[in-house]
Parts: structure tokens; C-alpha cells; sequence
């Protein structure tokens, strides 16, 4: 069984003010953080990044300089996620039957979660990562509270998500004669009626979408290398 990674980042970073997947971040672009368990995993077989088409070559120089011989590719991205995503798709290996998609913008993504979603599809047709809720939820219209939903059944979707590819495929294809619009893959997988399993994940497998999230993100990664240096030095 083969499978390939696939890390859309092709994003204009329009509500972070700039595109942070290239940011760097404790000096070293976002990217580079997400992409490394991705590298390091003996689940994956190919990593494909999906970017911007004027960053694809200067990508696909630093990727290759990390990659550690792992196959990697660098593909440009569509106007919609879920259209990045299915280009990466088509540029998988023709003998891969998962694929693995995590958020660029989830830089603490671990070895762990990668195996634990790949593992979760021999008893269904995708996994995701998620939460399930802490917190008391709401249903609202136009600012006035409706309902409150049980939150013992509810989650809070994470990457990675992992499917098997033929019927990501299929779904990608659906949304697109449907003119669907999903916030991630699960949707449309759960629009065509495959069974999706929930995989639990970690509150640190956070994702960068404020300024709030980046400084969160580098007192972790500060946090990291006092550690390791610590480590180091007894």
C-alpha cells in the first residue's frame, strides 16, 4: 500500500495579510516545520506540495534540499482548496491508493497522528483528526442563540485527513458537477456517502490562521529548543 502526502499551500493569505506558509517562523519558513514529519514518516511514500504557481520552482528547490531523498513534487495550486487538492491528486503516484492531506498552516502535525489516520482507513473510506468539543455550543441566527447542540457529538475537524484515493477521486468529481464548495475534504467525501472515521488528535496540532495563532506558534517552538538545548547540555 502506497501513499502519498499531499500539503496544500497555495493559499494568498488574505485574512492572515500575508501568505504564511512562506513566513518564517523561529527562521525557518512555516512550510519547512509542516513538511517535516511528512519526510521523516515510513508511512509516506511521496510528499506533493501544492503552491502558488510563481513559487513552485523556487519550492521545489528548498523542498528537494530537505526531502532526504523521500520523492517530493511541487505542483501549482487552483483557485479553490479542494481544486489544489485534486491537482495534487493527479499528481500523485498512479500506484498510491491513499492519500494523506494536511493543512500547510498546521506546523506541529506529528508522526503519530500521520500513522494514526493512514491506519483508520482499513475499516472505512477516510480518517480525520479532530477534537471532540470541551466547550458548550451554540446554534445561532443573526446573532440570536436557536439551539444548543449536545457537544458529546460534536468535533472539531484537524488534518491530517486521509482517504482512500480512487473515492476521493469520485468526490472531488462530484463537487465539481455539483458546483460544491467544501471547507475540507471530509465534506465532500461525506456529500457522496463514504463512511469517514474520526481519529482523536492534540490541541497543539493547532492551526495558523491570526497573528494571535503565530505568536502561540512560536512560544511553542521556542518552548521546543529550550527543551532540546537543555537536553543537550545535562
Amino acid at each position: 500500500m502506497k501513499v502519498s502526502a499531499i500539503i496544500p499551500a497555495a493559499g494568498s493569505g488574505e485574512r492572515f495579510g500575508e501568505a504564511k506558509q512562506f513566513k518564517l517562523l523561529a527562521g525557518r519558513p512555516m512550510l519547512f516545520h509542516t513538511l517535516q514529519p511528512f519526510l521523516r514518516s515510513d508511512a509516506i511514500d511521496e510528499v506533493i506540495v501544492v503552491v502558488p504557481g510563481d513559487d513552485v520552482h523556487s519550492t521545489h528547490r528548498d523542498v528537494l534540499s530537505m526531502s532526504a531523498g523521500k520523492p517530493v513534487k511541487v505542483v501549482a495550486g487552483g483557485s479553490r482548496r479542494q481544486d489544489s487538492v485534486k491537482r495534487g491528486v493527479d499528481a500523485s503516484d498512479p500506484d498510491s491508493t491513499l492519500v494523506c492531506i494536511h493543512d500547510a498552516a498546521r506546523p506541529f502535525v506529528t508522526e503519530d497522528l500521520i500513522q494514526n489516520s493512514i491506519s483508520a482507513c482499513e475499516n472505512a473510506d477516510g480518517a480525520v483528526v479532530a477534537l471532540p468539543s470541551k466547550d458548550t455550543v451554540k446554534y445561532s441566527e443573526n446573532g440570536l442563540v436557536k439551539d444548543t447542540i449536545d457537544r458529546e457529538k460534536i468535533w472539531l475537524a484537524q488534518t491530517p485527513q486521509t482517504f482512500h484515493k480512487e473515492k476521493l477521486l469520485l468526490a472531488l468529481d462530484n463537487a465539481d458537477s455539483e458546483n460544491l464548495t467544501g471547507t475540507d475534504e471530509s465534506a465532500l467525501m461525506e456529500a457522496m456517502g463514504f463512511s469517514v472515521t474520526l481519529i482523536e488528535g492534540n490541541t497543539n496540532n493547532f492551526k495558523i490562521t491570526t497573528m494571535d495563532d503565530w505568536e502561540r506558534a512560536e512560544q511553542v517552538l521556542n518552548s521546543t529548543l529550550r527543551q532540546t538545548q537543555g537536553t543537550m547540555g545535562s
